[in-house]
């Protein structure tokens, strides 16, 4: 089916060198960025790559923000989501027409459950979520299971998907 990356970037203005370094190695289908820390003035436009992005909300410093990058060797649409969490998402044919979410849930935010699966309901099978959840478990690999770890196995469950999670792994 191809490559799909997932990373939280931090800011991806001064981290256009690592991503391209990404592109050329691994030839990604879709690469999922979470906190961009761009605003609306911030053109975002990498050769061979479409993007579809939501912003920090205005007054946040520019801290958070998702984006979609998509080759342009494979077709995409993107789809709209009614959702006030930090998500975008699209359809993509990678031999297989699959959606493709990225998702960023910051730390301190309180996330309802029913935020979550309401955003996931919007999603066409099959899918591959993509993202910083900000969530550890036992079932991951993470030494504890916080609040946010119990919510992503309840998501889990519920929806009957298989977990496949990256994540950044430096907070524990």
């Amino acid at each position: 089916m191809g490559t799909f990356l997932s990373w939280n970037c931090r800011g991806i203005r001064s981290k256009l060198q690592d991503l391209k370094g990404l592109i050329n190695l691994f030839n990604p289908v879709c690469i999922g960025l979470q906190e961009t820390f761009l605003s609306s003035n911030n053109p975002l436009k990498l050769r061979g790559y479409n993007s579809v992005r939501k912003d920090a909300a205005t007054g946040s410093n520019h801290s958070g923000g998702v984006c979609i990058l998509t080759s342009n060797l494979y077709p995409s649409t993107p789809l709209s989501l009614h959702t006030s969490l930090q998500a975008v998402a699209i359809q993509v044919h990678a031999r297989t027409l699959v959606t493709v979410c990225c998702v960023y849930l910051p730390p301190h935010d309180v996330v309802s459950q029913q935020d979550l699966e309401t955003l996931v309901d919007q999603l066409p099978t099959p899918f591959i979520l993509l993202g910083d959840f900000n969530g550890h478990s036992t079932l991951w690999c993470s030494d504890v299971t916080n609040s946010r770890g119990r919510q992503i196995e309840r998501l889990i469950s519920k929806v009957r998907m298989l977990p496949i999670l990256v994540g950044d792994r430096s907070n524990g």
